[in-house]
């Protein structure tokens, strides 16, 4: 298989755009809903699971991803639920590897980190690029109280994942009343062990939709305990990446701030769910469903290929500005219509 430049990718399968100029570089794909932690942040207590015969196969997946990324997508994320638990994901990394001939240039995973220690050394080899692990409390009790697991294995699945020579990036979601005193012991610790720490904002997916503006830890509120402590300094060319970077005391430390200072207006995400609803923007609440259209895609033919970017193009041009128009849209009718839905994290990743 010849290497296509990216250069060459564009001029013949032009990115993804919407309707404000966003090119569409990066692609997140949710493998399962389903996950052994119970975040708060993220979970229901009662979650009602996908269907396993609903979920896209692998074929099915790679399928989209080969589409997508002869159509600009640079970058893919392996999200869940939690990805580690669907059997075969270890595969599916690997057969993601021929599409860096179009142009695919990483391969990432964000995962909870408890099972890493047994699958580390075998996403390596298959070339998984990075991962993100979540990480909310190095305090055992607080932890369980978050996630109802146990701290130990997600220590022990980082280690193992740094030994394997990954590139690691630390999520925390800070919860007013939680864990916002998890600020200095978290920047603490990654500096002791080099891992990249980045703080996000508690956003409104968690599954029982109990999220208030008074549960978030801004973006100023983080900055100022850094400060007490360390000395701060801002990186620019944030970019498309949806952290803001700052060097505390040399290391750097990201503050992802969708609800107080967004990153919306440069977003360059798309994002395909387990069972192959489509959503142009991670607070969509109406995602287009998308499983037909892959069916008829591994079938080839240039009728299901122009039926799919026909399709894609519509619904991606019309993503909204960002989180706050969504919000604002929302407000300003009593009721969702009937097809829209509230989307909790844990059936998009993040």
């Amino acid at each position: 298989m010849n290497s296509m430049t990216t250069l060459q990718r564009d001029n013949l399968f032009p990115a993804f755009q919407d309707q404000f100029g966003r090119e569409k570089r990066k692609l997140r794909i949710s493998v399962t809903d389903r996950c052994n932690f119970k975040c708060v942040y993220c979970m229901p207590e009662h979650p009602e699971w996908m269907k396993k015969h609903d979920l896209l196969s692998f074929e099915e997946l790679f399928s989209f991803c080969e589409f997508m990324v002869k159509h600009g997508i640079e970058q893919i994320r392996i999200t869940g639920g939690e990805p580690l638990m669907r059997c075969g994901v270890v595969h599916f990394v690997a057969q993601l590897q021929v599409l860096r001939a179009y142009g695919l240039k990483r391969i990432s995973m964000t995962t909870n980190g408890h099972y890493l220690k047994q699958y580390a050394s075998a996403l390596k080899q298959a070339g998984l690029d990075d991962v993100n692990i979540s990480l909310d409390s190095l305090d055992p009790v607080q932890f369980f109280e978050l996630t109802k697991k146990h701290l130990e294995p997600v220590l022990e699945g980082i280690q193992a994942a740094q030994q394997a020579g990954f590139k690691i990036k630390i999520n925390a979601v800070l919860i007013k009343g939680f864990n916002e005193k998890q600020i200095l012991p978290l920047s603490y610790w990654a500096k002791t062990v080099n891992v990249e720490l980045r703080f996000i904002e508690f956003m409104p997916l968690d599954g029982d939709q109990n999220w208030t503006k008074d549960s978030i830890v801004s973006e100023q509120e983080i900055l100022d305990e850094l400060a007490s402590v360390f000395e701060v300094n801002t990186l620019q060319g944030q970019g498309a990446h949806p952290a803001r970077t700052y060097t505390v005391d040399g290391m750097p430390i990201g503050i992802i701030s969708t609800i107080t200072n967004s990153f919306c207006g440069t977003c360059d995400r798309l994002r395909l769910n387990a069972q192959g609803e489509f959503f142009n923007c991670l607070f969509s609440t109406q995602g287009m469903p998308l499983k037909q259209h892959l069916q008829q895609l591994m079938k080839g033919g240039i009728r299901s290929d122009t039926e799919l970017k026909t399709v894609l193009n519509s619904y991606i041009w019309s993503k909204e500005r960002g989180f706050h128009a969504i919000q604002e849209k929302q407000n300003s009718h009593q009721n969702l219509s009937q097809n829209s839905k509230k989307i909790s994290m844990h059936m998009i990743g993040g």
